[in-house]
C-alpha cells in the first residue's frame, strides 16, 4: 500500500520565510491544517514512527492510527501535547547532572523533534544552560563518547574536491542556515577537533527554538581539518582525522572549495554562520569572504551586537552617552577586537566623529598587557587600530589604575582575572562601574556574579557570558544580566532570511543591538538588569528580525519584494510552530 506526497503544489502561504519552500508544512502550523506526512512511498507506520519530522508517539489520533497502520505499534493510550511535555519535562528533571539531560534531550530530537522545540520554547530559560553554554562545553568534550546518533555534515580532509557531492548527500534541499566550526577554539575550552560539532547542532537548536527559523532550512556542519589536541590524537575513541591541523594553503584551498560548493548548492541567500575558528582564521574567512557570501561570524560580529546592546541599555542606569564613557578590554581575541570595533562604529555615528577618534576611548589588554603604539610593529592586524599612545602598561590592574575605565569587558577566555583588587578599583572611581565577564564557560568566567557584586558593595552592574544564579548582598536581591549571543543570532538570522538579504552590513549588527536594548523594561531596570528576561525571546527576536530586515530593505541588501507592511507581523508568521500537525 503506497501513501503520496501532497506536497506537490505548494500554495503562496507555504513560502514563507524567504520564499524558501515549506516541505513538511512547518511554518503556518495549526491544528486542523491536515499535512501528508510521507514524503516517500511507504508500506508501513513503523517508519513513520522512526521519523522525528513525523512522529508524535502516544498522541497520535485513533483516525491516524487507523489510516497510517500504526495499530499495534503503539500502546492503545492517546495523551496530547502537553502531556507529553509535562512528562518529558519530569524525566529531565530528574537527572542530576547537567551532561545526563543534556544527553536525555539530543535523544529527544533524533526521536520526536516538535515535542523537543515545543519543550525547548516552553521552557527556555531552564533548558538554554543545558543546550548551549554551559553545557554545550562539557558535552564538545565528550562528544565522541555520548554521541548517539551522527548529526549534521562532517568534512574533512579526505573529502577535498568531493565538497559538493557531500553537501549533496544531505537529505534537505532547501537550507536557509548553514553552522560551521572547525573546531580550532570551542568556547574558553581550545581545540576540540572534529568534537566540536556540538557547537553548530546546539546553535542551530536555538536558531529553531529562539528565531522560528524551521529546523528542516538548518544545516549544522563540522570541518576537520585534524587537531593539534594531543589527548585527542591519542584517544581511541577519538571520532575525527587523527593528524595535526592543516594550515596555510591546504586550509585555505579546503575553505575555497566549501564556500564555493555552498552557493553553488543552496544559492546567494543562505546564511553561513562561522562558529568557534581561530582568530587568525576568523578574521581572515569574513574579510576574504563577507563580500561574495551571506556570512556572519558569532564571535566577532553577535558578541559585538549582544555586548553593545547591553551596554547601551546600561546607559539609562550608569547615565551618560556612549561617547562619555571609558571601555577597558581584557581580551583582544575575535570578541574583544569585534565588540570595541561595533562600539566605536556606534559612537562614531551618533557623534559624527571619525572612527580613528572613536576608537581612542576604547582600550585594550592582552596577554603581554596594556596595548600601545610602541608595541605596534610586533602586533596581529586586526590589534593595531587599538594601539594608543600611552607608556606600556604590564598587567590589568596597572591599567585600570592608569586608564580608569567606565566599563571593564572580560573577554579573555581565562577565569578568575578580574580579582578583588581590579573590582574594587573600578568601583573606587566609578558610583556604577559596568563590568561584564564574558568568557564561557562558567568556569572561564572573569569573575562571578556574587564577587562582582561584594566587592564593589551592591554598586556594580553587571553581566556575564554565562549565566549566574541572583544574588543577595545586604538585603537586596541582584539580577546579573547574562550577554548571551542567543539574544541576537536567532532573531538577526531570521531578519536576513524573511528579507532575502544577500550580504551582512555593519548596519544590520547596530540595528539588531538597537532592537534587542529597546526591549528592556523599567521593571528590568529597577532590578539592574541591561538585558531582557529569556522568556520573552521568541517576541524579542521578532522584534530584532524586524528591525534588521527593515535596515536591509533600506541599504537595498533585501530581494524579497515587495517589502512587508508590518515587519513585525511578517517575522512573528514566519515563524516555526513546533504544534503538532492533524495527518490526512
Amino acid at each position: 500500500m503506497e501513501h503520496s506526497s501532497a506536497k506537490d503544489t505548494v500554495d503562496e502561504k507555504f513560502a514563507v520565510g524567504g520564499g524558501v519552500r515549506d516541505v513538511y508544512g512547518e511554518d503556518c502550523a495549526t491544528e486542523d491544517q491536515l499535512v501528508t506526512p510521507w514524503t516517500v512511498s511507504v508500506a508501513s507506520g513503523y517508519s513513520l514512527l522512526r521519523d522525528p519530522h513525523f512522529n508524535k508517539g502516544l498522541a497520535f489520533s485513533e483516525r491516524e492510527r487507523e489510516a497510517h497502520y500504526l495499530r499495534g505499534l503503539l500502546p492503545p493510550a492517546e495523551i496530547s501535547q502537553q502531556l507529553q511535555e509535562k512528562k518529558t519535562l519530569q524525566n529531565i528533571r530528574q537527572y542530576q547532572v547537567l551532561l545526563q539531560k543534556y544527553m536525555a534531550l539530543m535523544d529527544l530530537q533524533e526521536r520526536n523533534e516538535r515535542l523537543f522545540y515545543k519543550l525547548l520554547i516552553d521552557n527556555v530559560e531552564e533548558l538554554l544552560p543545558i543546550i548551549y553554554t554551559p553545557t554545550v562545553g562539557e558535552a564538545c568534550q565528550k562528544y565522541g563518547s555520548i554521541s548517539r546518533h551522527p548529526q549534521g555534515l562532517y568534512i574533512s580532509l579526505k573529502e577535498k574536491g568531493r565538497i559538493l557531492e557531500v553537501l549533496r548527500n544531505w537529505p534537505e534541499r532547501t537550507i536557509q542556515v548553514i553552522v560551521v566550526t572547525d573546531g580550532e577554539r570551542i568556547l574558553g575550552l581550545g581545540d576540540l577537533g572534529c568534537q566540536g560539532m556540538g557547537i553548530p547542532v546546539g546553535k542551530l537548536a536555538l536558531y529553531t527554538a529562539l528565531g522560528g527559523v524551521r529546523p528542516s532550512a538548518c544545516l549544522p556542519i563540522t570541518i576537520d581539518v585534524g587537531t593539534n589536541n594531543e589527548q585527542l590524537l591519542k584517544d581511541e575513541f577519538y571520532i575525527g582525522l587523527k593528524q595535526k591541523r592543516a594550515t596555510g594553503q591546504e586550509y585555505d584551498e579546503l575553505l575555497e572549495e566549501f564556500m564555493t560548493a555552498v552557493k553553488q548548492n543552496y544559492g546567494e541567500k543562505v546564511l553561513i554562520q562561522f562558529e568557534d575558528f581561530a582568530n587568525h582564521n576568523a578574521f581572515n574567512i569574513l574579510f576574504k569572504y563577507s563580500t561574495s557570501h551571506l556570512l556572519f561570524n558569532d564571535d566577532i560580529q553577535g558578541t559585538a551586537s549582544v555586548v553593545l546592546a547591553g551596554v547601551v541599555a546600561a546607559l539609562k542606569l550608569v547615565g551618560g552617552t556612549l561617547a562619555e564613557h571609558t571601555f577597558l578590554f581584557l581580551g583582544a581575541g575575535e570578541a574583544g577586537t569585534g565588540i570595541a570595533e561595533l562600539i566605536a562604529l556606534e559612537m562614531s555615528k551618533q557623534t559624527k566623529a571619525p572612527l580613528e577618534e572613536t576608537r581612542k576611548k576604547i582600550w585594550l589588554v592582552d596577554s603581554k598587557g596594556l596595548i600601545v603604539s610602541s608595541r605596534k610593529n610586533s602586533l596581529q592586524e586586526f590589534k593595531k587600530p587599538w594601539a594608543h599612545e600611552h607608556e606600556p602598561l604590564a598587567d590589568l590592574i596597572s591599567a585600570v589604575k592608569a586608564i580608569k575605565p567606565t566599563v571593564l569587558v572580560g573577554s579573555s577566555g581565562v577565569g578568575k582575572t578580574f580579582t578583588k583588587e581590579v573590582v574594587e578599583a573600578m568601583a573606587s572611581f566609578n558610583e556604577k562601574p559596568l563590568i561584564m565577564a564574558l568568557s564561557n564557560p562558567t568556569t572561564q568566567s572573569e569573575c562571578t556574579a556574587e564577587e562582582a557584586y561584594t566587592w564593589s558593595k551592591g554598586r556594580a552592574i553587571f553581566a556575564s557570558g554565562s549565566p549566574f544564579d541572583p544574588v543577595e548582598y545586604e538585603g537586596k536581591t541582584f539580577v546579573p544580566g547574562q550577554s548571551n549571543n542567543a539574544y541576537i543570532f536567532p532573531g538577526f538570522g531570521l531578519g536576513l532570511v524573511i528579507s532575502g538579504a544577500i550580504r551582512v552590513h555593519e548596519d544590520l549588527l547596530l540595528a539588531a543591538s538597537e532592537a534587542l536594548a529597546g526591549q528592556v523594561t523599567q521593571e528590568n531596570y529597577d532590578k539592574g538588569m541591561i538585558y531582557p528576561p529569556f522568556s520573552n525571546i521568541r517576541k524579542i527576536s521578532a522584534h530584532i528580525a524586524a528591525n534588521v530586515a527593515a535596515k536591509a530593505y533600506d541599504l537595498g541588501l533585501a530581494s524579497r519584494l515587495p517589502r512587508p507592511q508590518n515587519l513585525v507581523k511578517y517575522a512573528e508568521s514566519c515563524m516555526y510552530s513546533p504544534v503538532y500537525r492533524s495527518y490526512r
